[in-house]
């Protein structure tokens, strides 16, 4: 039978495991508490890592993550899903169908998490993310050098205006070569892009910020903001991670 909270929504994350619990599933569930939604997880892959290296991932049986996924989406009302490290392209299609079985109009975000922060590859440039995919989610979230492997043979604006028929997408500043922190969201549909300037406070680079930042804008989606609001409350949020302390693991301290 399904169950329902009284006050808040369900957001359920899938993600790899980061013991460390600055990236990954672990963020993303910290992330989704503080913002006062209820996070479930399913997770995708068992990683050994630090916020200083990286050093195996065992991938999850999929049958296994399948039954998670079927196991929630039957006992709850999920109303956004993040998706971060998923083994293949198959695997996330497969996800993808289950989820809008169970409800079309849940809200998905995709972080297409391609290696992680030390230099580990989880996908490879070019192999992952076909435009039929593109189609099933709400809001992509790429930073800079991911966009650029998403389509190795394209320019960055061309791959751009090829996912934007289908989706959303907030290109994340966090590795923009000039201006680092200035994201840029492309609303499908709309010819104007908005710029987003990173704010004055004083930042310092945190381990899993992506993660972070995606699963956030998830959170806000699923209380029911449009994605305009989502992302720059998300922003706003994120930063504050990034203000919490000087190491490369942040508090969540939100209010």
């Amino acid at each position: 039978m399904m169950r329902y909270m009284d006050k808040r929504p369900f957001v359920l994350s899938i993600a790899g495991f980061d013991p460390s619990a600055g990236a990954g599933l672990l963020a993303d569930i910290k992330t989704i508490e503080a913002i006062k939604a209820y996070g479930l997880g399913v997770c995708t892959a068992n990683t050994v890592q630090t916020d200083e290296g990286f050093y195996q991932c065992e991938w999850t049986n999929p049958e296994t993550i399948k039954f998670q996924l079927q196991v929630l989406l039957k006992a709850y009302k999920i109303k956004a899903v993040k998706i971060g490290i998923v083994q293949n392209e198959k695997l996330l299609n497969e996800l993808l169908d289950m989820i809008k079985k169970y409800n079309s109009n849940t809200k998905i975000v995709l972080d297409p998490v391609l290696k992680s922060t030390s230099g580990h590859r989880f996908q490879q440039a070019g192999d992952f993310l076909s435009e039929e995919t593109v189609k099933k989610i709400t809001l992509l979230t790429p930073n800079y050098e991911e966009i650029e492997q998403l389509r190795p043979l394209f320019s960055m604006e061309r791959t751009i205006k090829a996912f934007m028929v289908h989706t959303n997408i907030l290109l994340k500043g966090g590795h923009h070569p000039a201006e680092k922190g200035k994201d840029v969201l492309y609303e499908k549909g709309k010819e104007n892009s908005v710029l987003f300037p990173s704010s004055i406070g004083k930042m310092y680079e945190k381990h899993g910020s992506g993660c972070v930042l995606s699963s956030a804008i998830t959170t806000y989606l699923a209380l029911g903001l449009p994605l305009h609001e989502a992302y720059k409350k998300a922003k706003q949020y994120t930063e504050s991670i990034l203000m919490s302390n000087t190491t490369k693991l942040g508090y969540h301290l939100w209010k």
